[in-house]
């Protein structure tokens, strides 16, 4: 096993906070029907997926990173939709 590079570990975590983030925003336009920014959302939670996945397959390690950054996203993506006055469903 190789040494834990905090450098690639804060990279998964950044990524996957905006990857939970982008999957928030890709559910809300599926739900309001628009049909091309989900699309354009669908391409970057692939892209984002690939990265973490590249990343962390080698070594599990960094799959604690990925798992607060997701929840992290998630935390904030909703936080920014009650602060912009969004009804919640």
């Amino acid at each position: 096993m190789t040494d834990f590079d905090f450098g690639r570990a804060t990279t998964v975590f950044f990524a996957y906070m905006s990857l939970d983030w982008l999957y928030t925003l890709y559910t809300l336009y599926i739900v309001k029907h628009r049909k091309l920014a989900a699309a354009n959302v669908g391409v970057l939670l692939y892209m984002l997926s690939a990265y973490g996945v590249v990343n962390y397959v080698g070594d599990w390690r960094y799959v604690m990173p990925m798992c607060a950054g997701g929840w992290v996203g998630t935390y904030l993506s909703l936080w920014h939709q009650e602060k912009k006055g969004k009804p919640r469903f």
